[in-house]
């Protein structure tokens, strides 16, 4: 659908919007999206960027029919293993896991389908199946030594299903593969790493700061209490020079304060 040249550049602004927000700030990429909603509704892009961003803010249900909206404008079938996933948020894992055996999910290119395969693991998970998630996982792409965009999260994901059931060594070796593929930090895998190793991180530098200003607080009352000191001892010089019949030409005005 072509929209009148004004009104396709505010919608594309709010789309740009929505694009650059989503993974900062989700709230407000949620609203940018509204805006483009009312603009231009039955544009096909517009409903699935509205899908997303109600997705990123766990407004599933909302979700979930912007992203058949779209799937009905476009007829096809990327977005179907988020539209499972949405099944999922809205507490109905069977659902995803009944989408997870649809004709569509062949449809899907090789990055869809590992999609597909992580929504139905994490189906089985929430349906307290998890000797079977880890067998969804087992796939040839997960043997695969190929690093592909998808590769972190896979490995991932089953490195925390095998930590859920109790194997741990083979968790530890997993997340370790994880983190040789995850170039771009898209998972915690060093930091699940490190919590298997025992290892704490501590905030030296925040602790440090702490103490000084602790510190500061505790001098601040010292150095008024040296002020007023010097203030009285000021005052009895001066009463001395008065007593002795002495003109007083100096100024008795001292600033006592201390910067700190």
């Amino acid at each position: 659908m072509s929209l009148p040249k004004t009104l396709a550049e505010d919608v594309a602004r709010n789309l740009v919007m929505v694009a650059r927000l989503i993974d900062e700030d989700p709230e407000e990429a949620y609203a940018y999206a509204r805006i483009a909603l009312r603009l231009a509704s039955r544009v096909a892009a517009v409903r699935e960027a509205a899908g997303f961003a109600a997705y990123a803010t766990q407004k599933y249900a909302e979700a979930l029919a912007e992203f058949r909206a779209a799937r009905r404008m476009t007829g096809s079938v990327d977005l179907w293993p988020v539209m499972a996933d949405c099944e999922r948020g809205l507490g109905r894992p069977e659902r995803a896991m009944a989408m997870a055996g649809e004709p569509e999910v062949q449809k899907l290119d090789k990055a869809g389908q590992v999609e597909m395969r992580l929504v139905a693991a994490g189906a089985r998970r929430d349906m307290g199946q998890i000797d079977a998630a880890i067998v969804t996982l087992q796939s040839p792409e997960l043997a695969s030594n190929s690093v592909q965009s998808w590769t972190p999260r896979l490995r991932y994901a089953y490195a925390d299903a095998l930590l859920e059931a109790g194997r741990e060594d083979e968790a530890r070796e997993w997340f370790g593969k994880a983190l040789e593929a995850d170039k771009d930090g898209s998972t915690d895998a060093s930091d699940r790493l490190a919590e298997l190793d025992g290892v704490e991180f501590v905030d030296v530098l925040g602790d440090d700061d702490t103490t000084g200003a602790d510190a500061a607080d505790e001098v601040a009352p010292r150095d008024e209490d040296a002020s007023g000191d010097r203030d009285d001892e000021d005052d009895v010089r001066d009463d001395a020079d008065l007593d002795d019949g002495q003109d007083d030409d100096e100024d008795d005005d001292q600033d006592g304060s201390v910067k700190a």
